[in-house]
C-alpha cells in the first residue's frame, strides 16, 4: 500500500495559524501539509503533572485544531522523544518536506541539529524560518561583526535597521488553508499527555493601557500590564503584528520588545550564560547560599512587603510584576547572597511566561553579573521601592493580607546587608 505524500509542518513556539512565517511557506509546497505538534518528553519529563504552561499548550492547540475541523483538516498531536516521533511519521508517510520556525535555546538548536540530520538520512528536505523575533542570531551587529553586548546601542542599531522595513511584512495564511492535508487525527486530552489541570491560568493579553504604557508600568497596583509575556513565549501572538502596531503607540513599549531580543542574542552568541557569569570576573564572589533564607525568600516571608508580596503573586499565579520583578532579584542576589542561579530556576518552574534567554538575563542584571548589568553596588532598598510604586499599600495588601496585624520584622536589615554585599563582591571580583 502506498504511503501519502505529505509536508510536515512542525509547532513549537508559534502556536498560531495567523502570520505564521513557516506555515505560510509550507502551504504552498505541491503536497498536501499536516500541522504536527509534540510534546516532547525530554522537556516535560522534569516538569509537575499540574504545570499550567503545559494547560496553556494544551488549549492553544486545542484552538487550532477547532479552526483547521472547520475546513476538514485536524493537527496530529503526539508526545514521544522527537526523534522516536519522527522516526515513526517517516515509517507512516511519504514525507516530502518539513518546514518549522527556529528557536535559538541551547537545547532547542541540538534537538533540530539531530532531527535535521535524520530528515536528511532520509532524503527529506527541511526548510526553518525566523518568527520568534524581528531580527536573529547575527542580524544586529556591531560594525566589526560581534554582537553587542550593552543594551542601548543594540536597541539603536535595531531601530535603525527596523525603520528601513517598517511595517516588516506580515504573512497571510488563510488563503491557502485548502492545501491542509484532509484527516480527522484523534486530539489526547491533557490527561492522556500523562498532566492534569492547573488552578493557574495563562491571563489573555490586552493592549488597551499600552498608550500609556510608560506612565503605568511601573505600579503593580494598577494592574495595567498587557499579560503579553506568556503569549509572546509560546508565539499565540505575531511578533510582526506586534512590533508593527507598538512602534505607533508607544516607544517604552516597543523597547521593553527589544530588550527580549537582545538576550536572545546574547544567549545565542554566548551559550555560556545558562550556567555561567557573562562577566568571568565575578566568578570569584562567595555567595552565602543559605537554604533557610531562600526558602522564606521562596515562600514570601522576608519580612519585607514588596518581596514578600511579589513571591506570593508568584506561587499563586505564575505572574510577577516587572518592577516587583527587580526588586526580589536584587533582594535575593544582593540582601541574601544567594547565587542568582538558585533565583533563575525557581522563576524557571514558577513563572508562566519563563523564557531562558529573559530570564538568565534578566537575574545577571539584577546580580550585576551579567552583560549591561546594574552596577554591583546598587542595591535596591525594598521599603524605598515599597513607597515608591506602591504608597497607598493596595498591592501588598492584595497578597499580604496579614499585613495590618503587625507584619513580621524584616530578616535582615537593610544598612547591614547593602554593606555585607558590597564588601562582598568587592572581595570577589577577580582581577
Amino acid at each position: 500500500m502506498n504511503k501519502p505524500e505529505v509536508v510536515f509542518f512542525w509547532f513549537r513556539r508559534d502556536l498560531r495559524l495567523e502570520d505564521n512565517v513557516g506555515l505560510f511557506h509550507a502551504l504552498d509546497s505541491k503536497c498536501p501539509v499536516i500541522p504536527l505538534f509534540i510534546f516532547d518528553e525530554d522537556i516535560l519529563d522534569s516538569l509537575p503533572k499540574n504545570d499550567a504552561r503545559v494547560g496553556f499548550i494544551h488549549d492553544s492547540l486545542l484552538k487550532i485544531n477547532a479552526k483547521l475541523k472547520k475546513i476538514g483538516s485536524s493537527l496530529l498531536v503526539k508526545k514521544g522523544k522527537t526523534k522516536d516521533v519522527w522516526e515513526s511519521l517517516i515509517q507512516e508517510f511519504e514525507v516530502k518536506e518539513v518546514f518549522f520556525s527556529k528557536d535559538y535555546e541551547p537545547y532547542a538548536i541540538k534537538r533540530d541539529l539531530g532531527i535535521c540530520e535524520l530528515l536528511e538520512a532520509n532524503k527529506i528536505a527541511h526548510l526553518s524560518f525566523k518568527d520568534q523575533v524581528i531580527f536573529e542570531e547575527k542580524e544586529i551587529t556591531k560594525a566589526d561583526g560581534l554582537p553587542y553586548t550593552i543594551y542601548t546601542p543594540y536597541k539603536n542599531k535595531w531601530l535603525e535597521k527596523y525603520q528601513l522595513l517598517a511595517p516588516v511584512q506580515e504573512y497571510d495564511t488563510s488563503e491557502k488553508f485548502s492545501n491542509f492535508y484532509k484527516i480527522n487525527f484523534i486530539f489526547p486530552t491533557l490527561e492522556q499527555i500523562g498532566f492534569m489541570e492547573s488552578f493557574i491560568k495563562v491571563i489573555p493579553y490586552n493592549l488597551k493601557n499600552v498608550t500609556n504604557y510608560h506612565e503605568t508600568r511601573d505600579f503593580p497596583a494598577l494592574d495595567c500590564t498587557t499579560h503579553l509575556s506568556p503569549h509572546l513565549r509560546f508565539g499565540t501572538v505575531s511578533i510582526r503584528k506586534l512590533v508593527n502596531w507598538a512602534s505607533h503607540k508607544n516607544q517604552v513599549f516597543l523597547s521593553e520588545l527589544i530588550w527580549r531580543e537582545f538576550f536572545m542574542q546574547i544567549l545565542f552568541s554566548f551559550p555560556k550564560v545558562v550556567t555561567n557569569n557573562f562577566k568571568s570576573a565575578y566568578d570569584g564572589i562567595q555567595w552565602r547560599n543559605n537554604e533557610e533564607d531562600f526558602k522564606r525568600w521562596c515562600s514570601g516571608t522576608t519580612g519585607y512587603p514588596m518581596v514578600d508580596a511579589g513571591m506570593r503573586e508568584l506561587n499563586e499565579t505564575g505572574y510577577m510584576h516587572n518592577r516587583v520583578r527587580m526588586v526580589v532579584a536584587s533582594f535575593l542576589c544582593k540582601h541574601l547572597l544567594i547565587n542568582w542561579q538558585w533565583g533563575e530556576a525557581y522563576f524557571a518552574e514558577k513563572l508562566l511566561d519563563f523564557e531562558l534567554s529573559s530570564n538568565v538575563g534578566n537575574w545577571q542584571w539584577a546580580a550585576g553579573t551579567g552583560c549591561d548589568a546594574a552596577p554591583y553596588f546598587r542595591v535596591f532598598n525594598p521599603e524605598i521601592q515599597f513607597k515608591k510604586f506602591d504608597e497607598k499599600g493596595i498591592y501588598i495588601r492584595k497578597w499580604i493580607p496579614e499585613f495590618d496585624l503587625g507584619y513580621g520584622e524584616p530578616m535582615v536589615e537593610h544598612a547591614f546587608a547593602r554593606d555585607r554585599a558590597i564588601a562582598t563582591y568587592k572581595a570577589g571580583i577577580l582581577k
